[in-house]
């Protein structure tokens, strides 16, 4: 079975203070799931 996430725990905590919160418009989809699939390509 393969990993959910390319991104260690370490390295989300590092990332995730960074995005986006509490904006209007779309909802929002599981931040760290889209990112590790970016970097899956």
């Amino acid at each position: 079975m393969a990993r959910l996430f390319w991104l260690s725990d370490e390295a989300w905590a590092a990332i995730e203070p960074h995005l986006p919160r509490g904006r209007p418009g779309k909802p929002r989809v599981d931040d760290r799931r889209v990112i590790s699939g970016i970097l899956q390509c």
